[in-house]
């Protein structure tokens, strides 16, 4: 398959003494890296939706751990950690809900307790070493969960889980990019995803860049789209995965599951393992993050609700293992999701 043809985008570039993010809210009309010097600034960016998508801020925070590192200093790995455990709080408390966040910051934090005085070397390694395999995690992912759909199909997916929500490739939208690579999908729509935009600001733009013809969608006009037949799977991501196959993932989702249940439609979830969360044994138990009633009260900067109406706006919902048809990791396929199928490719809790 010809990965370079549709794996154009970076989003997130080390450059030594400094992290630079795509500022991803800015996205479509203006390209701008936002520098990060420092942990805080990091995890500022995360928590600003500067860089988003759970693989993507656990990349981050990663690179985050390193800046800190360059500006202590320390006799070993182990004397370095507890110097950064402000910063390392610090990031971990930017998105409460990704997993792959406190993942990614406790593979940074084992690697450096073991370290000796070449800790910072080997701490910079460990942050380039999960981006490399969350790359190669999507384009593998792509390909198997590209040969579950039939040729001919039309998808619908939501949210943005593509390149920019990853090292690169992405998710969800991988498996799109290799399904249409390999013929196997004719039609994509996106959901436009409020009150941020994802679908229409960021994945129909990755979508136009690779040459992909997408049509976008209001959020509620999904289930009425599947009863026209016009697509045969839903393909998202997630922010975690539990023990039992719940997933969360942007709010939504949920609902658009529902209506692919009642109308025959597909449901693949598409994430790396490190986004599986063997220790939360279903849905209930995740933290669902509630970000600024303003993002709903207002578009673009202008008010569009009328002075003191109320907001609730959690920013994802859990989808019950028993909507979904399949979860698509690096590991592999697990198929009608329940405890004992994941427990089956990635152990017990």
């Amino acid at each position: 398959m010809d990965f370079d043809r549709y794996d154009r985008i970076r989003p997130i570039r080390w450059q030594g003494d400094r992290l630079s993010l795509l500022d991803q809210r800015k996205l479509p009309f203006v390209t701008e890296y936002v520098q990060c010097h420092d942990a805080d600034a990091v995890a500022a960016a995360i928590h600003a939706l500067v860089v988003r998508g759970a693989p993507a801020i656990g990349i981050a925070a990663a690179w985050g751990a390193v800046l800190a590192g360059q500006r202590v200093a320390a006799a070993d790995g182990a004397q370095a950690l507890a110097k950064l455990a402000r910063d390392f709080e610090h990031l971990q408390a930017a998105r409460p809900t990704a997993v792959n966040l406190m993942w990614a910051l406790a593979r940074v934090r084992r690697v450096l307790a073991a370290a000796g005085a070449d800790w910072l070397a080997v701490l910079e390694c460990e942050a380039a070493a999960i981006e490399t395999e969350d790359l190669a995690a999507n384009r593998y992912m792509g390909a198997l969960g590209a040969a579950l759909i039939a040729p001919g199909s039309g998808v619908l997916t939501h949210c943005n889980t593509g390149s920019l929500a990853t090292a690169g490739f992405g998710t969800a939208l991988g498996v799109i990019r290799a399904g249409v690579a390999e013929g196997r999908i004719e039609r994509v729509y996106a959901s436009e995803t409020r009150p941020w935009l994802q679908g229409a600001r960021l994945t129909v733009w990755e979508l136009v860049q690779d040459g992909i013809a997408a049509t976008l969608i209001a959020d509620g006009a999904a289930a009425h789209l599947m009863k026209t037949g016009a697509v045969q799977w839903l393909v998202v991501g997630a922010d975690r995965i539990c023990a039992n196959g719940d997933a969360a993932n942007k709010i939504g989702t949920y609902s658009h599951a529902i209506a692919a249940r009642h109308h025959g439609v597909k449901v693949m979830v598409v994430a790396p393992s490190s986004t599986v969360d063997m220790a939360t044994a279903h849905g209930d138990d995740i933290e669902i993050e509630m970000r600024d009633p303003d993002e709903l009260l207002a578009m673009g900067g202008v008010r569009t609700v009328a002075d003191g109406v109320q907001a609730w706006n959690p920013v994802f919902d859990v989808t019950p293992a028993g909507l979904i048809d399949a979860i698509v990791t690096e590991r592999g396929v697990v198929e009608r999701p329940d405890t004992s199928r994941m427990a089956g490719v990635f152990g017990a809790g």
